[in-house]
């Protein structure tokens, strides 16, 4: 008994007692955490796209989905989830091989997916004559493969080539019927720009930066195109290489699905 009669509770001294978590709790609790964990790696290291246009035939076709590699090429704002800016620059960058097909923001608006293939990398000359790409002044060698059919742009029939670049990477491109007899305009100032895309100017890639062009090369806004948006196209804007097709609303072969990109 205290001096004031009344007995005094211990509890009271202890203040207020907290519920204590069960083990069931805090597995809940870190395996949330780890599939969270989990997530965002996954999708800092993969992402799917969607094609919605015919610049890149015949490679890939509208309605394919691919998985892109966002890791490829190292990490920048534009491959993390929702373009996160979490630091500025690229870290872990690696340049993208010539013949890459890749991802990237497109510079004018970076809220808009753009997606092309490396032709030209730092420090490269690079022109369109004829419909000819030259690197360095060396043409890449076109062979005839017959004709393509496209039902998302006019003409109907385009003709097929197989284009190697100088490192042995080759694959298909389509081109409108040339003319016969057609005269290349294209001129020898980097400064200028011409309205024909199959005969250009030199374009000379600065440091940092790549040239890019779609396959479809007469229906395609890219490195070559005065209002494209995309020019010389910046590496920070990558957002990763473009690896497997997984789908395609395109139901006229299912050849496609799973298909690598190349």
């Amino acid at each position: 008994m205290s001096e004031t009669g009344l007995e005094r509770d211990p509890s009271a001294e202890r203040g207020p007692v907290r519920p204590k978590r069960n083990r069931a709790t805090l597995l809940a609790i870190g395996g949330g955490a780890l599939v969270a964990l989990v997530v965002l790696l996954r999708l800092a290291a993969f992402e799917p796209f969607n094609i919605p246009s015919s610049s890149m035939e015949p490679s890939l076709e509208v309605g394919d989905y691919v998985v892109v590699e966002t890791y490829a090429y190292g990490w920048s704002r534009y491959s993390l989830p929702f373009g996160l800016p979490l630091f500025q620059g690229r870290i872990f960058s690696r340049l993208p091989e010539r013949g890459d097909i890749v991802v990237f923001r497109q510079p004018a608006n970076p809220r808009v997916d753009f997606i092309k293939r490396v032709i030209g990398l730092p420090g490269d000359k690079v022109q369109l004559r004829n419909g000819v790409v030259y690197i360095n002044d060396v043409a890449v060698p076109q062979t005839r493969e017959g004709d393509y059919r496209s039902n998302f742009m006019p003409p109907d029939v385009l003709e097929r080539y197989v284009e190697a670049l100088p490192e042995g990477v080759s694959y298909e491109i389509v081109l409108r019927p040339r003319r016969v007899g057609s005269a290349p305009t294209a001129c020898d100032d980097p400064r200028r720009h011409t309205n024909d895309a199959e005969n250009t100017c030199p374009f000379e890639v600065p440091a940092g930066h790549l040239f890019v062009l779609g396959d479809n090369r007469d229906n395609s806004a890219d490195s070559r195109i005065v209002g494209s948006g995309v020019g010389m196209l910046p590496i920070e804007n990558l957002v990763g290489r473009a690896a497997l097709i997984v789908f395609s609303w395109n139901g006229e072969s299912l050849s496609r699905v799973l298909k690598p990109v190349r």
